[in-house]
């Protein structure tokens, strides 16, 4: 029995739609089994520097914004 040329095709077509399914199963399956990459940047750098001493009568005349917090500056250099 001759394959036809429309049949031929839907065979190439689910062919290749089961090799990419494939493919996204087996890359899925590889990526959820790496390891985490490593954090760059600012999430590396060491915790955040203590305020100096005073900083709350420094900031004692910042004027609170409407949800009542606070901006103040400190210049330590």
């Amino acid at each position: 029995m001759a394959v036809t040329g429309r049949r031929r095709a839907w065979r190439w077509a689910v062919a290749v739609w089961l090799v990419l399914v494939a493919t996204a199963g087996g890359l899925t399956l590889g990526w959820q089994d790496a390891p985490e990459p490593q954090q760059q940047g600012r999430q590396e750098s060491g915790p955040t520097p203590s305020l100096p001493e005073g900083w709350q009568s420094a900031c004692a005349d910042a004027t609170p914004d409407e949800n009542g917090r606070r901006l103040c500056f400190i210049r330590t250099r």
